[in-house]
Formats: C-alpha cells, structure tokens, sequence
C-alpha cells in the first residue's frame, strides 16, 4: 500500500468520525436551541394573556394563526405550575393533525377559573431544523471533497521529490562511472534521504572502483605468469623423466589451464562493466544457435543427452557477435555440467526469448545465488563459476531479463529479448 493511500485512508476516516460526532452534537445542540426558543415564544405568549387579565379582569380576545392557536377551557383544577408537553393534535388552521409543543397554565377571571392551552407548530422548527442538518451535511462533504482534492494534489506535489528520488536509484548500478548525484530539495527530510544516498554511494562507488582496478591489474598481471609456467610444463613434458613425473606436471597443466580460463573470465567481466562493447551488430541468433549446438554435439552425446530442439529460422537482434557467441557457449556449457546422463535438454528460440531447460539432478538451485560470481551449485563440479555471472551482465548492458526458473525437475533458463 503507498503511503499517500494509507495516510489519505487515515485522515478521511478520522475526518468522517470527527465530523459524524460534530454533526451529533450540533444536531442536539440546535434541537435544544429551538426548542427553547418555542418554549419562550409561548412563555411570552401566556405573559401577555396574564397581562391582559391583570389589567382587564376578562380574557383576550383569541387570535389563532396557522401554526399558533389558543383553546380556553373552563376548570375545577387549578395547575401548580404551566406545564409544557409534545403533543399531536388538531390544527384548525391546517385542518390536520400536527406535532406540536403546548404549554398548558390555569388563570382566574373573575373568581372563574380557566385551563388555557397554547399550541405552537413543531412544523417549521422541525423544518428548520432539517435545512440547517442538511446544509451542515452538504457543508461537510463539500469538505471532505475539497480536503481529498487538495490533499492528494498537495501530497502529490510534496512527494515528487522521492519518487524523483527512487527513479535515480532504480536506473542506478555500482558500474556506473559516476556514483549517485541527487540534488538539494526544499523539504528539510527529504533533503536529507538525498545527502545519504549521496554520501553512500560515492563511498560504496570508491569501494567498487578500487576492487575493480585490483581485478583488472590483477587480470593483466596473471597473464605473463600464466604463459610461462604453460611453456615451462610443456618443456618438461618433452623431456625425459619418470611417469610419476608426468602425472604431476599434468595435474599442474590442467590447474594452469583452470587459470586461464579464470582470468579470461575475469577479464571479459571487466570488460563488460566498463561497457566497452557497441551494440550495433545484426546477429543471426538461428544461425549462431544452430552453430553452437552443432559444435558441443560430441559433448551432449558423450552423456546422452536427448536435444529437443525449437529454433525459428531468421531471428535477428541488434547485439554484439562475440557477447552473442559468450552468451550461448556459456548457457550451453552450464546445460550439459549439470544435466545427468540420459537426461533431456530442450532449447527453444523465438523472437521474444530463448530458453534452454534441462533434467535436474536435484531441486532448485540456490535463486538468491544463482548468478552470483563463484557460485556452484556443486562444488566438486568443474568450471571457474563465472559462466552464469557473465550471462547476467550481458543480458544486462544488452537490456535482456535473465531469469531462472525450477518446475517439474527442470532447470529453466530464459533470456527474454524486451524487459
């Protein structure tokens, strides 16, 4: 959930509580209100009649109005107290029935008493009461409407900043020949997100660049030693010394040869990272394919391999030949160290993918490692463990998504040409 959907979800709702209990009690405290204000209307009402009394000893002469009338009853009970009561009765002037509020009160004319009932209207208190509920209700979703508006195009402009942020850090990578350039904002906190990342990646980019000189000068270094030892092993070899001899100057060949393939792997790394390859080639994938599987036959019989073809003709990309020709020989080589003998290998290539499965000896291998530098998934296994790294890292420059999948014993490798 994004943090403008879940602060918008807690701010409506506690806006929606707090206008709800608002909306309570304003509609108590305006009842109230105008219920006091009728009961003083017919206070006044009953003041005037006691007047008129007073002064006239007779009563007055009753004036009713639609929403106000006076009955006037002769009584043998005289009232403590006017007394006040809801009620439903007869209008005259509406001829109806009605809600409506009565103050009921005794009064001696003239040594007779008599029980005299205002009635007023609850009508238009209560129709009142209704408009000023219903313009207050309109009010606050009118609120509530313009406070959404507002806040999300307010919170929308505030965050631009980090998302503008998050897209430098997602098209960033550790081989870029710079490290990560944010710069200044106004907002106090999200300047300070951008100062760390700054100050971060230029000392995790130090880091990187230092380790990568070591990789290369260590590369080129290794090379002299690597060809004289070769040439000395091979001088040895035609010697004339003991076949024990012999035994050990090959276990020294093939660790010398182990080497080289390490440094020419190491090299290529290097290579790639420091992008040094242009991808301005049109390269027959169908034809490369073919070649290659064509080339490694020997090696997929030597383990019985059954090979499934399914290669469409013609499928040409804007690559690199040699990436290319790396790419496949390494997809090929990982595919038949690790399939078991008598296994199946099924290579598929169309114009969006190619994939190349094979039978599993195990279950998945490790995903989190898989195309990490070194990693084997068995290490008695031949091979220097950068194969699967060097794939990733073209696949990466050259805008492919490499993907690793497990399903049905099946190792499933998948270069999707369009991320």
């Amino acid at each position: 959930m994004k943090l403008f959907t879940k602060y918008n979800r807690i701010s409506i709702a506690a806006t929606i509580f707090t206008f709800v209990l608002g909306s309570i009690a304003f509609y108590f405290v305006l009842d109230y209100v105008l219920t006091r204000q009728l009961k003083e209307t017919l206070r006044s009402e009953q003041f005037e009649i006691i007047h008129f009394v007073e002064e006239h000893h007779t009563l007055p002469e009753i004036q009713n109005t639609r929403h106000q009338w006076i009955t006037v009853e002769k009584s043998t009970t005289i009232l403590a107290k006017p007394l006040f009561k809801n009620a439903e009765t007869f209008n005259p002037g509406e001829n109806e029935l009605e809600s409506v509020k009565q103050l009921a009160f005794t009064i001696d004319v003239a040594g007779q008493h008599f029980l005299i009932t205002v009635n007023k209207s609850k009508g238009e208190t209560e129709d009142l009461l209704k408009l000023i509920i219903l313009v207050t209700v309109g009010m606050i979703a009118l609120i509530l409407l313009f406070n959404f508006i507002i806040n999300r195009k307010l919170v929308n402009r505030i965050w631009q900043p980090f998302y503008t942020t998050i897209d430098h850090i997602k098209t960033y990578h550790i081989s870029n020949r710079q490290p990560l350039q944010l710069s200044n904002e106004p907002i106090e906190e999200l300047n300070l997100l951008n100062e760390s990342l700054n100050t971060m990646t230029q000392s995790i980019h130090q880091d990187y660049q230092a380790l990568k000189s070591f990789t290369e000068n260590a590369s080129h270094e290794m090379q002299t030693p690597l060809a004289v030892i070769r040439s000395k092993t091979e001088m040895l070899l035609q010697e004339n010394i003991s076949e024990e001899a012999i035994k050990q100057i090959i276990g020294i060949e093939d660790g010398i040869q182990k080497l080289s393939r390490l440094h020419q792997s190491l090299l290529l790394l290097t290579k790639i990272e420091n992008t040094q390859f242009t991808f301005n080639e049109n390269v027959e994938m169908s034809e490369l394919l073919s070649q290659k599987i064509e080339e490694k036959k020997e090696l997929f019989e030597s383990k019985h391999l059954t090979i499934e073809k399914n290669i469409q003709p013609f499928i040409t990309l804007q690559f690199h030949q040699q990436l290319a020709e790396i790419l496949i020989n390494n997809l090929l080589s990982n595919t038949i160290r690790y399939t078991p003998e008598n296994g199946i290998v099924t290579i598929e290539l169309d114009e969006e993918k190619l994939m190349v499965r094979n039978t599993a000896t195990e279950n998945s291998l490790d995903v989190e490692k898989i195309f990490q530098r070194f990693y084997k998934a068995q290490q008695n296994q031949e091979g220097t463990g950068l194969g699967l790294a060097i794939v990733k890292e073209i696949g990466r420059i050259a805008g492919f998504q490499v993907q690793y999948l497990f399903h049905n014993q099946h190792h499933i490798f998948t270069i999707y040409f369009k991320q």
